[in-house]
């Protein structure tokens, strides 16, 4: 049995748990864990194989046993300890925003002073991040999520697979926007307009399933004043736990992503579907839902659906659009699919 460490000490607790539940089953590979205390208190992975993590330690627990792939969640800070970790052992990463990964040094600097100025002065004085294209270069392989992303340097991981659960009829339209509630990430604005001016007989439930601050709650709870009588918004000004994101995506009759084309991680421009994965195509295969996105999202995936004219009615139309998610993201195939990938990482 071939041995792989997980290594997720920053973020995306998200991709480090769809990677436990798929591995969970595999008869091919053993995991070992390494995670952050912020990291290990979001996963369900409580077993022997999950260690306590940082930057500190992880390069004196990588020597303790042998490993034939090292997998890196995420490399947006530690560039020194991940340059090391690369540089000794079989290291795949994978890559969230593929700008940012090939970024210059003069390009960094400049972005030091545009946001986050302290937060950003200990990365570049503290964490090497003038080293980040070479942790990049360093690695053995880059992995990326979405299909779409997939060139001669990024390899697809297949991590996502749709899970079995009971369907759940509802009598209204549920709708859920997964996803933290910002203008940056998804053009909100627009969603705010569209179900402000929502007049029907027909009752509809829209679900802002992440986390709303500043002016975009503000406008939530202005809009929640404004609406007809048979709709109704629910949304959340904490951080949404993970049993509210399973109830509400299990109940979901589709999903709403008004995906903003551009965005921008660490200043640098990323574009989505092009340089960058949205969370939300991974809920989309996990809980079994079609999705609207925007018209102009790059996607040939059949349940990506474009957005068109009057979304209301799309939305409506879709709720009784049945799709067969199993055909290809069933558990099995994609554990088969995963491990083949696994094994061509192994040199």
């Amino acid at each position: 049995m071939k041995k792989i460490a997980y290594i997720e000490i920053d973020t995306h607790a998200e991709i480090a748990q769809a990677f436990i539940d798929i591995m969970k089953d595999s008869q091919a590979f053993e995991v070992d864990y390494y995670f952050s205390k912020k990291i290990k208190d979001q996963v369900d992975e409580k077993g022997e194989s999950a260690f306590l993590s940082d930057s500190s330690m992880i390069l004196d627990q990588l020597k303790r046993k042998k490993y034939d792939l090292i997998i890196i969640g995420t490399v947006h800070r530690y560039f020194n300890t991940f340059l090391a970790v690369t540089k000794k052992y079989n290291t795949a990463i994978i890559t969230h925003n593929l700008n940012f990964t090939k970024a210059s040094k003069l390009v960094l600097m400049k972005s030091i002073f545009k946001e986050d100025v302290i937060y950003r002065l200990k990365l570049w004085l503290k964490e090497g991040l003038l080293s980040t294209s070479k942790v990049y270069q360093s690695a053995q392989s880059l992995l990326i999520l979405d299909e779409a992303l997939r060139s001669d340097r990024h390899q697809f991981l297949p991590l996502f697979y749709t899970r079995s659960f009971d369907k759940i009829s509802n009598e209204d339209l549920i709708v859920v926007i997964p996803g933290g509630v910002s203008q940056k990430r998804r053009d909100y604005h627009a969603v705010f307009k569209t179900i402000q001016n929502i007049k029907t007989d027909k009752r509809y439930e829209f679900i802002f399933l992440g986390k709303a601050k500043d002016h975009e709650l503000e406008q939530l709870k202005y809009l929640s004043e404004q609406l007809h009588d048979n709709v109704k918004i629910t949304y959340f000004s904490e951080r949404v736990s993970s049993e509210d994101f399973e109830k509400w995506m299990q109940k979901a009759d589709v999903l709403w992503c008004p995906i903003q084309q551009e965005t921008e991680f660490f200043s640098i421009k990323e574009i989505y579907g092009v340089s960058k994965m949205t969370g939300n195509f991974g809920d989309a295969i996990a809980y079994g839902k079609l999705a609207v996105f925007p018209e102009n999202y790059p996607s040939k995936l059949d349940f990506i659906i474009p957005e068109r004219g009057n979304i209301i009615e799309e939305l409506e139309e879709l709720k009784n659009t049945h799709f067969d998610f199993q055909k290809n993201y069933g558990r099995k195939d994609v554990l088969k699919n995963m491990e083949t990938i696994l094994n061509s990482l192994i040199h």
